[in-house]
């Protein structure tokens, strides 16, 4: 038994059929609990719209339950660790494994390989599913929940600056040369404070400069407002300052978020927060995988001996220190504090020393 990692097809299917039970088990109760308290604080904003009722609560249970799930699984990955590991314990299994001749890495193993496979359905789950859910749901909540925005894909309430003057876009749409911004406010700011209000339905990309259309000027000083007809103004702003102006790794996907970034780049801005949140599509994951190996203290020790409910603990306060480093990781990746890399897999790693440290110094 001590020369393979999984020595008994039995015990493996065993344990990893107990731990995906038990994990799952924990992740629908704390959906339930918390998906209710949400649309409890929530229920009020989204019924304000005339004409919503009780479809557009669904609506906004489908679209919310998506980031509860991401967010609150590797917690449940966690107390399913728990769990299951203090249920073996108790019933004296752990140390008939053991008197077979199982170390403590191989009593662990199949909970390595479930979580493993949790680690790709969350990841496909996030990319797939996540995002957009989450891309519509914050357009949903600009437009106050009122009717659902067709194209979920285009940036809306883009703010570029022009030199002094500040534009405003309410929606981005197409790419390159073929951008056009819809309803245009352009905060015309020469002498210091604000002189003047251009606003335009459209405006389109003209070589160096954008066309609008049936502008009209408010003379902030005179009060007045006059017709300016088709005008040419932002020499110099490029289309992909909208286009790439407000990125928000959590609404894209691995893909989408890559080309972004170089994108990005290539138009000379800066992208370190952004790179942080693309790595953590990756060690947000793989994180699942690390909870057998920091709830493992709660499945050994004698449980007669009383300490049982202390390896609970000190298992639980090891999982959720690690929750704790991993966002002050990505703090500090978007304060520049952190290179990318280093915000979103410093945590994991070190956790991962962590955990391999107390179980081989307590087990091994």
């Amino acid at each position: 038994m001590a020369n393979s990692m999984f020595p008994s097809r039995t015990i493996t299917t065993y344990v990893a059929k107990a731990f995906i039970i038990r994990t799952l088990a924990v992740l629908f109760a704390l959906v339930l609990v918390l998906q209710t308290l949400d649309l409890l604080g929530e229920s009020g904003k989204v019924l304000a719209y005339p004409g919503n009722g009780g479809a557009e609560l669904w609506t906004y249970v489908s679209l919310r339950a998506p980031q509860i799930i991401a967010r609150f699984l590797p917690f449940s990955v966690l107390l399913g660790t728990l769990i299951t590991l203090m249920t073996l314990n108790q019933n004296s299994e752990v140390i008939a494994m053991k008197a077979a001749g199982l170390s403590a890495h191989q009593v662990l193993a199949p909970l390595f390989v479930a979580a493993l496979g949790i680690s790709v359905v969350s990841f496909t789950f996030n990319d797939r599913i996540v995002s957009r859910a989450t891309r519509t749901l914050d357009r949903w909540e600009k437009a106050e929940f009122g009717p659902l925005p067709k194209d979920s894909a285009a940036p809306s309430n883009v703010w570029v600056r022009d030199g002094s003057n500040l534009i405003n876009a309410r929606a981005v749409h197409g790419k390159g040369a073929g951008t056009w911004l819809e309803d245009v406010t352009i905060y015309n700011r020469g002498s210091g404070a604000l002189d003047a209000i251009i606003r335009a339905p459209e405006a389109r990309t003209s070589g160096h400069e954008w066309q609008l259309e049936k502008a009209r000027r408010f003379d902030v000083a005179k009060g007045t407002e006059s017709d300016l007809g088709t005008i040419r103004v932002g020499a110099g702003v490029r289309p992909e300052q909208f286009t790439l102006a407000t990125i928000d790794p959590d609404e894209k996907s691995f893909r989408n978020l890559w080309s972004d970034i170089r994108n990005l780049k290539a138009a000379g801005r800066p992208t370190a927060e952004i790179e942080g949140g693309l790595w953590h599509k990756l060690s947000g994951p793989l994180s699942a995988l690390l909870m057998p190996l920091l709830g493992a203290v709660a499945g050994f020790g004698i449980a007669r001996s009383g300490k049982l409910f202390i390896r609970a603990v000190l298992g639980m306060a090891l999982g959720f220190a690690y929750f704790v480093g991993d966002n002050f990781g990505l703090a500090m990746g978007s304060l520049g504090a952190y290179p990318p890399l280093l915000a979103a897999w410093g945590p994991f790693f070190l956790f991962l020393l962590i955990g391999e440290y107390v179980l081989i110094k307590t087990e091994e």
